[in-house]
């Protein structure tokens, strides 16, 4: 009798590990994403000497290996953005003393020059892999990251500092350990939110892969095989149909990353909306319907699923910091003190950073031109407030509509993306001929290029507010018939003001950062200059005029810090106390 019930359960075994029809479909996939990234880790370990004999050919029969290879840097980026993302964003938002340094050098990050990193990392990042492509390749995800993390780590932040108090009460009442709660609550929390900021962060990455993919270390120019290396030299040629290849070979790329990452990530994220009553309408992902019809992959995957689980259901013993009481607590002596003696260490480091840098700034800098730098970042900062009140204006609405129509947002995804991802560089040509030809005001004319690819932090993070949004508010209101003005004032604007907060802040940063190349630009032997901060840092970078350039970026740090200290996290406070999700 006993073996009589075990053959059943071994056939039964042995059946689920038989292949179905929708595994064939999906093995070809899954041996070509390993072979590309076999393919990627051979020619990441080769002689370094194999650069300097390959040159960029504009034959378009070459565009399907550079795309490959930009594709595995911007993936490698995105990865270790993410990494970046869940540990900077973790102890910023749960540690009140470290959130005191690290949301302002946050703030300083994302203002300074993507291109200013390279110049420190190149020569690291080489020195690690002297012989080896490595080391340049290194390089260039470096750059790359620097371009997606500081966004993708804001979102998370905000997610974390905002998190429904009823929540957080359960996990507690459960007894959760730190490390359970994260990844129980927080993170399927932020998951939503931190998918389509990942979206903006990867379209953003391509605005810098020109300059990830063409590195120079001293008289030496080391360019990596890849669509911004080919974009350089189309450009440098002024070789049109090559741009055109450009264009066509980003749009199969965002479309691949759209269908075979995003979109599967978006759909199995609605699974963690906040709401006890289902959506109407939930994204879709034929991928993900394939890999959930499979047999035999379905269950390889089993174990990982398996292993993740129960990592996250250890009960590791982490001390984390909780979030401030909104209430008040009466601080005791020994807080006090420690607060005391952390405060005059912060300000003590503070001290001496300023003092290094004042110090080899006055070496070639006068009072007359560090007032002229504070005028010009302050022509910059109307620039950039008036450029990011337009975008809110228009990409507010626009994102609330795209949000709550899933099917809708699901066709205009891969548009967003292409458009977000279109190098502004491009379009430099176009408004030097127009300012040049109708003799137009350079300060007015060059301004939409310091927004042209930063406002797309606004409409995703808009988007994802929206997607997150819950479907019982949105029943709660039709039921109480609340419309038009009403609607926006006391239903979504409160619902996606944080997500808003977070949008506004990386395009802000991202504007300022933009002003470099977009207040001085130039196509042939005609350049146009607008009045700025960007153009004095541009104009001294290309005169190689360090203690202006460290002027420039030091004051540029400045504005951005006590920018967002004046307006910015007030409004996140704001958000935290009177518009969480009760």
């Amino acid at each position: 009798m006993a073996f009589g019930f075990e053959l059943p359960n071994a056939n039964a075994s042995a059946w689920r590990l038989l292949p179905n029809r929708w595994d064939f479909v999906a093995f070809p996939m899954i041996i070509s994403i390993i072979a590309m990234a076999a393919i990627g880790f051979h020619q990441t370990m080769a002689p370094i000497a194999m650069l300097q004999t390959q040159t960029i050919s504009l034959d378009p029969a070459n565009l399907p290996e550079y795309a490959l290879r930009t594709t595995l840097r911007m993936l490698a980026a995105m990865v270790a953005s993410l990494v970046f993302t869940l540990i900077y964003g973790t102890l910023a938002a749960k540690s009140r003393r470290a959130a005191t340094v690290l949301v302002p050098i946050l703030d300083i990050l994302q203002s300074v020059p993507v291109l200013g990193y390279i110049s420190f990392t190149v020569t690291f990042f080489i020195a690690l892999f002297p012989t080896r492509v490595a080391g340049a390749e290194c390089a260039a995800i470096f750059a790359i990251f620097t371009s997606q993390a500081w966004n993708m780590t804001f979102s998370f932040y905000q997610s974390l500092r905002t998190i429904p108090r009823d929540l957080d009460e359960v996990s507690r009442g459960f007894h959760l350990t730190a490390w359970q709660r994260f990844w129980k609550l927080e993170v399927p929390f932020s998951l939503p939110g931190l998918i389509w900021n990942m979206m903006m962060s990867m379209s953003g990455g391509w605005f810098f892969v020109v300059a990830s993919e063409a590195i120079t270390v001293g008289n030496r120019t080391i360019t990596l095989p890849g669509i911004g290396a080919y974009l350089a030299t189309a450009i440098d040629q002024k070789n049109m149909a090559a741009v055109g290849w450009v264009i066509v070979a980003m749009t199969v790329v965002i479309l691949a990353y759209d269908q075979l990452l995003f979109r599967p990530l978006v759909a199995w994220s609605d699974k963690f909306r906040m709401e006890t009553t289902s959506s109407g309408e939930a994204p879709g992902s034929w991928l993900l319907d394939l890999i959930r019809r499979t047999r035999l992959i379905h269950q390889l995957l089993v174990p990982g699923a398996w292993l993740l689980s129960t990592l996250a259901r250890i009960p590791f013993r982490v001390r984390a910091p909780s979030f401030p009481s909104i209430v008040p607590a009466i601080p005791r002596p020994s807080t006090r003190v420690a607060d005391l003696v952390w405060g005059v260490l912060l300000l003590a480091l503070a001290v001496y950073v300023v003092w290094h840098v004042v110090d080899f700034v006055s070496t070639g800098v006068s009072w007359h031109d560090v007032g002229e730098v504070f005028v010009l970042g302050l022509i910059t900062l109307l620039r950039v407030l008036l450029l990011i009140a337009i975008a809110s204006v228009i990409w507010v609405p626009l994102g609330v509509l795209i949000g709550l129509r899933p099917a809708l947002a699901e066709k205009v995804q891969p548009l967003a993306q292409f458009l977000a991802a279109f190098p502004a560089n491009l379009l430099f040509p176009v408004f030097v001929i127009v300012i040049v030809r109708f003799h137009l005001n350079p300060d007015i004319w060059l301004s939409p290029l310091i927004v042209l690819g930063t406002q797309w932090y606004i409409l995703f993070n808009v988007v994802a507010g929206a997607t997150a949004y819950p479907n019982d508010f949105k029943e709660a209101a039709t039921n109480f018939r609340i419309r038009g003005w009403q609607w926006w004032r006391q239903a979504m604007l409160p619902g996606i003001f944080p997500y808003f907060v977070t949008g506004a802040i990386t395009a802000s940063g991202g504007a300022w950062n933009a002003s470099i190349v977009s207040e001085a630009v130039s196509w042939g032997d005609q350049h146009v200059t607008a009045h700025g901060l960007g153009a004095y840092i541009a104009q001294t970078t290309t005169a190689g005029d360090y203690p202006r350039i460290i002027l420039g970026i030091a004051v540029m740090s400045l504005f951005v810090t006590l920018f967002n200290r004046v307006l910015w996290r007030p409004l996140y406070a704001y958000a935290e106390e009177k518009l969480r999700l009760n």
